[in-house]
Formats: C-alpha cells, sequence, structure tokens
C-alpha cells in the first residue's frame, strides 16, 4: 500500500467541486482592460458626489442617534428614514466610484439625484428659512453639474460609445 514516489497526490477537492463538479480545465485568464483616461473635471466630479455621499451618510448617522436617544412618533419610520439615507448614500458612493472610472452607468444616476438634492436645498434655504444648510447643498449640486456639463466630461461618455 506504499505509493511510488513519481506520482503526485491530487489536489484537494472543494466543496463545490464535490457538489457540481470541477472545470474541465481551467479557465483561461481575463484579458487586460484598457483603463479609459478619465479627464480632470470627471474625477473631481467623483469627488464632489464623494463628498455628497459622504454628507448623506452623516446626515443618516446624526438621525439614527436622534432616533434613539429620543422619543419618536413613529420609531418604525424613523428607522425607515435612517434605511433610506444608508441607502442613497451608499448609492452615492458607488456612482462616485463610477464616475472615477468613467462608467457608462453613473451618470444618469447621479444627475438625477442633483435634481433631487437642489429641489431638498431649496426648500431648505428658502422654504424652511435654514440658509446655512440649504445653500451648501446648492452650490455643491450646481459644481457637480457644471463638472458634468464640461466638454470633458462629455467627451469621456461618447468616446465610451465608440468603443468595442
Amino acid at each position: 500500500m506504499t505509493q511510488s514516489s513519481g506520482s503526485a497526490s491530487p489536489p484537494p477537492r472543494r466543496g463545490l467541486d464535490r457538489l457540481f463538479g470541477a472545470a474541465a480545465e481551467p479557465s483561461a485568464p481575463r484579458p487586460e482592460r484598457d483603463r479609459a483616461d478619465v479627464p480632470t473635471a470627471l474625477r473631481w466630479a467623483a469627488a464632489v458626489v464623494g463628498i455628497q455621499a459622504a454628507a448623506i451618510a452623516v446626515g443618516a448617522a446624526a438621525w439614527l442617534w436622534l432616533t434613539l436617544t429620543s422619543t419618536p412618533d413613529s420609531l418604525g419610520r424613523a428607522i425607515a428614514e435612517v434605511v433610506i439615507l444608508a441607502l442613497v448614500a451608499a448609492g452615492l458612493g458607488a456612482a462616485a466610484v463610477g464616475l472615477a472610472r468613467a462608467a457608462p452607468w453613473a451618470r444618469g444616476p447621479v444627475v438625477a439625484a442633483q435634481i433631487f438634492l437642489g429641489l431638498c436645498g431649496y426648500v431648505a434655504a428658502f422654504e424652511a428659512e435654514r440658509p446655512l444648510i440649504g445653500l451648501p447643498i446648492l452650490l455643491l449640486v450646481a459644481t457637480e453639474l457644471y463638472l458634468l456639463a464640461t466638454p470633458g466630461s462629455r467627451l469621456a461618455y461618447l468616446e465610451d460609445q465608440d468603443r468595442p
């Protein structure tokens, strides 16, 4: 019952290999993907969206703190608002990464979010008479929309459509 010294033992099988069977041959390595040269304005736009995502995440944390340390009218509704803010922050964070990579999917959601944030900033600054909250929001929204409208940012997305 001894093995010959020239034979190698088979590699251990993973759990999924036992369930589904191993691959017939190793996969081919992924080809190197050429990274698009992202314009400076688009990188700045990604940074602004990242700032917005961080600010909304801080707002969600503050809202959670206020919910847990006080007695809200409806605890379920307050927690739902915290969850919505956290999801918006996560979505904007993902969109910031997408803008930094000039991903085609990232620009549309960012523009839609800027419209929503602009409306929130307007209401906070003028209707709720809280200009210290609303005006910075409006400034970030205007900056973001300007950076996305620069020729370099627009051409980065047009050139992306021409690639195979």
